[in-house]
């Protein structure tokens, strides 16, 4: 006899064709994110997809900063939801009018799933979300999901794209090309009397207020245009009083002692450059008479060098640098070498500088004994090639440039549902944006550093040969602080803040990198990692194998270091060399960009009038003195470092990671504050209350 057919069960098939989906839609908080358009969705699971459906209830939909939720009945039950499908089309006759999608929080009939989107969608654009737990390309089974990935993937590769050599870049060099950034830019950018302000969080910065409001206030004291010159280094007050902070007024009023000198080396706008000094180089050739009243009677330098208290700054990266012509005569930059004493009340003293490479009767050496113009004259060709090679190497270079390779090589090879692209990108905001603006006011034609000493052409040069002397270790603190010997040397600021700050970002991505990768097989086979390590090496690093810069990972021990290293980069690295420019630069005479005289050659010739006359006789004129007049930086912050509000990760395990670690910074922060309470100079810039979460100035 056959066998009895079998009968569905009713109740099931009930439950199948009645099953709903709730859906929390949810519009970013940015100006502009809300729209009046038509959107609708899609849902899509393992055994069918729901009917296109029109997102609509009572009244406005779409507010900026609001939550819609919206209820959906498929005919059948769709299964496991996989994807959710969205798309936007005008309302009547309006123009465009991009939407800013957070997230959308779905309930399914199985329990909720996050679905993360923060991009601006636009007219007739077809978006698919990713939801759930975050998945590797290799852990991706099902049909729908592997298509999905591989048309997302190959449209931003087409999307964002790596170019040839560019005016304005170097090389390869960190140069994208993107029709649209909207992937992870929150950015409005719109002309207002011919200036472009940049739009985020509810707040407009626009990049040239603080010298429109200096500009207004020259006007009123009849300065504005002026090619009078100042008479006397202190007439500068009536610009300087005009915007300050608690360190700039102190810096114009200790720029000329030799301890706060020393102390900038430390913890001033570049704390990367000063190294111990184990041999003295032969090329500068300093002797005990020399340097005797300093180090006091009985000591030798080569007893200092021994104890490690002798430290030195060498420039020799301006050796020959192409320079700007001044009239008929290139302007010159010198490649000074300045050296240090660490005294015995643990103050940074500077004892010699040589503003040549090669020693002779026309390089004398300068020292703390000559005339107090020679001395602070020799100081100030110090400061400038100190300035220079902090903003266009350790500042523009080292953190901008570097961070902008590390979001086009995740933009191109990270899927949205990749661990990586959700741990990475938020420190990745609006990095592209800032770089192609800076490329114009610092680097194009008419830019801040065309009027440098360097100017356009010294500019690249200099970032050219910063970048064929970056390595790994000189990116990651902990190896940089060993190599330049300064595990111990104090009241080095930058240093205690960095490596503690170093410690907890490695912590917190060791983690997160144990629960997404178990094994070192996972790394190894992990497509989608692999590419975006190689297209780091390729584009950011020209394939310099002598940089120790990794092209694969076979290990979770090294993608660890490497991610801390870019995180650290992109956030605590960028708040050390960006957030005290003002505070340290604003008295131009601390850092100056432009020296119009060359060096001197002979001592007992310099007074005051030399000193003026190098560095363009101040004047009163304020296009001329252009880095006199950075932004206030400090008041730019938006986002704390990982205090963004994205909810990318649908795990347990990873949410209190996340929150582990911010407890650790809260921790920091306190315990810095703390310290500073002690400090004459209190030092700030490590304060992850004062880190922002990405490059955005």
């Amino acid at each position: 006899m056959a066998p009895e057919p079998k009968v569905a069960n009713p109740c099931l098939f009930l439950s199948r064709k009645m099953a709903e989906y709730k859906l929390a839609v949810t519009t970013g908080s940015m100006t502009y994110a809300g729209t009046m358009d038509h959107i609708y969705v899609t849902l899509i699971g393992t055994e069918g997809q729901s009917e296109r459906t029109e997102l609509n209830n009572w009244g406005p939909d779409f507010v900026t900063g609001t939550t819609q939720t919206y209820s959906i009945k498929p005919k059948l039950s769709l299964g496991e939801l996989l994807l959710v499908r969205l798309e936007k089309h005008s309302f009547l006759f309006l123009p465009e009018n991009q939407w800013f999608c957070s997230k959308i929080v779905v309930t399914t009939p199985e329990g909720e799933l996050l679905f993360p989107c923060y991009r601006w969608i636009s007219n007739g654009e077809l978006v698919e979300l990713r939801g759930g737990k975050a998945r590797k390309n290799f852990e991706d089974v099902h049909p729908k999901l592997i298509y999905s990935r591989k048309k997302d993937l190959m449209m931003r590769k087409n999307l964002y794209r790596w170019v040839g050599i560019c005016a304005v870049c170097l090389h390869n060099l960190f140069v994208y090309i993107s029709q649209k950034c909207h992937e992870i830019f929150s950015l409005v950018y719109t002309s207002v009397g011919g200036q472009l302000l940049i739009q985020k969080y509810h707040t407009t910065f626009n990049s040239c207020t603080c010298l429109s409001s200096l500009a207004i206030a020259l006007m009123f004291k009849g300065m504005l245009g002026s090619t009078e010159q100042w008479g006397k280094i202190e007439d500068m007050n009536d610009i300087f009083c005009i915007q300050k902070t608690t360190i700039s007024e102190y810096v114009a009023k200790h720029w000329k002692d030799d301890d706060f000198f020393g102390y900038q080396f430390l913890n001033g706008t570049n704390p990367c450059a000063i190294k111990k000094c184990s041999k003295l180089p032969p090329n500068f050739p300093v002797t005990d008479e020399m340097v005797k009243p300093i180090l006091g009677t009985g000591c030798s330098l080569d007893e200092e060098i021994e104890k490690g208290n002798i430290f030195i700054c060498d420039y020799k990266i301006m050796d020959k640098i192409p320079t700007r012509m001044c009239g008929e005569e290139p302007l010159q930059m010198p490649a000074s070498m300045c050296l240090f004493y660490m005294n015995p009340k643990n103050k940074l003293m500077p004892i010699a500088i040589q503003l040549n490479q090669q020693p002779s009767e026309q390089n004398p050496i300068f020292l703390p004994s000559d005339s107090e113009t020679d001395w602070l004259l020799a100081k100030l060709f110090v400061k400038s090639a100190h300035a220079l090679e902090f903003e266009l190497v350790v500042h523009l270079m080292g953190t901008h440039f570097l961070a902008e390779v590390f979001t086009v090589a995740a933009l191109r090879n990270f899927h949205p549902i990749h661990p990586l692209y959700k741990l990475l990108i938020p420190h990745f905001e609006y990095t592209l944006p800032i770089n192609t603006l800076g490329r114009i006011t610092l680097l194009g034609t008419e830019g801040a550093f065309e009027i440098s000493t360097l100017g356009n052409e010294g500019s690249m040069e200099l970032i050219r040969r910063g970048l064929s002397e970056t390595t790994y270790s000189s990116l990651c603190l902990p190896d940089n602080i060993s190599a330049r010997g300064l595990e111990s040397i104090p009241n080095y600021y930058y240093r205690d803040d960095g490596l503690k700050l170093w410690n907890i970002i490695n912590s917190y991505v060791e983690k997160m990198m144990q629960y997404y990768y178990p094994s070192d097989g996972d790394v190894s086979k992990d497509r989608e990692l692999q590419g975006w390590i190689q297209e780091v090496f390729t584009h950011g690093f020209l394939g310099n194998k002598h940089s120790g810069i990794p092209s694969d990972f076979t290990k979770v021990i090294d993608l660890v270091k490497f991610l801390t290293m870019v995180i650290f980069t992109v956030t605590a690295q960028h708040a050390a060399v960006n957030n005290g420019q003002f505070d340290y630069l604003s008295w131009v005479l601390n850092g100056p960009l432009l020296l119009r005289k060359p060096p001197p050659t002979t001592k007992g010739q310099s007074s005051l009038e030399t000193i003026l006359e190098t560095h363009v006789k101040l004047s009163k004129n304020p296009k001329l003195n252009t880095f006199s007049f950075l932004p206030d930086f400090s008041v730019t912050l938006q986002v704390v470092l990982r205090a963004h509000s994205e909810e990318r990760f649908d795990e347990l395990e990873p949410k209190q990671i996340e929150l582990d670690f911010q407890a650790e910074l809260f921790s920091l922060s306190d315990a810095i504050q703390t310290r500073n309470a002690e400090l004459e100079i209190p030092y700030t810039y490590l304060n992850p209350t004062q880190i922002e979460n990405s490059i955005t100035i």
